[in-house]
């Protein structure tokens, strides 16, 4: 397991200038989050993590698949799970991209030696906890959830909304962990205002917190066979 990290906020973040674009818009855009040298450690965890499962919802199942179980499909196998993906996104709620999960249990976190859950149990710390409801306006929300994703080209999230019964979701939030990303590549973070034909897209972007208020319309685009890098990020929700 990769070593410790120390995570800490950047040193610049001006909470209550966020605070007052997310109360404007019900969403934020925040460039630098963590501190550059917990950012930089973040990233580099990602890359070199081989326990990455592919997700990929068929209606209501979630499938699982490693990537050795992955690189021991035939050809015509993945063809038939390709035409089966594409065909769900063209008139329901699909995704498929990499996943790593982190535990939402504060005891199955501080037991686990993982960095990810490590960053989830400070995420969720008091001092932590404080800044995001600052920021999100959320001021019942109690802990944060996590799980690192990697959007490989031909990976996607169609619309939806976070909405989950049971799930007390207050805000949703991406942390982009991407150095070098071009729009063209797609993986764009994608809102979709009721009633109007223009979407507001968010680049990939490294260090860079977007959190927005749940309910909300959004999506992510598809990667594009040129991107030259998986478009790396810790998501999840402020959770009351």
């Amino acid at each position: 397991m990769a070593h410790a990290i120390n995570f800490a906020l950047h040193p610049q973040l001006d909470v209550d200038a966020a605070a007052r674009a997310m109360r404007q818009t019900g969403r934020v855009h925040i460039p630098q989050f963590l501190s550059p040298e917990s950012a930089d450690q973040l990233h580099m965890l990602l890359r070199n993590r081989d326990d990455w499962v592919q997700v990929i919802n068929s209606e209501d199942r979630l499938v699982e698949l490693s990537r050795a179980t992955r690189a021991a499909m035939h050809d015509e196998q993945r063809l038939a799970l390709d035409t089966a993906v594409y065909a769900g996104a063209r008139s329901g709620f699909q995704y498929r991209y990499e996943a790593i999960r982190v535990p939402d249990e504060a005891a199955e976190r501080q037991a686990s030696a993982d960095p990810l859950a490590a960053l989830a149990t400070w995420m969720s710390s008091p001092e932590i906890m404080d800044v995001l409801r600052r920021l999100s306006g959320m001021h019942d929300a109690v802990f944060v959830d996590a799980q690192a994703t990697a959007y490989s080209p031909g990976d996607f999230l169609t619309g939806h909304d976070d909405a989950f019964p049971g799930k007390a979701r207050r805000a949703a939030y991406v942390l982009g962990l991407t150095p070098v990303w071009r729009a063209e590549w797609g993986g764009l973070l994608l809102f979709h205002p009721a009633g109007d034909a223009r979407a507001d897209a968010l680049v990939p972007g490294f260090n860079s917190l977007n959190l927005f208020r749940v309910p909300q319309m959004h999506s992510v685009t598809e990667v594009s066979r040129a991107a030259a890098y998986r478009r790396y990020a810790i998501t999840g929700w402020l959770r009351a």
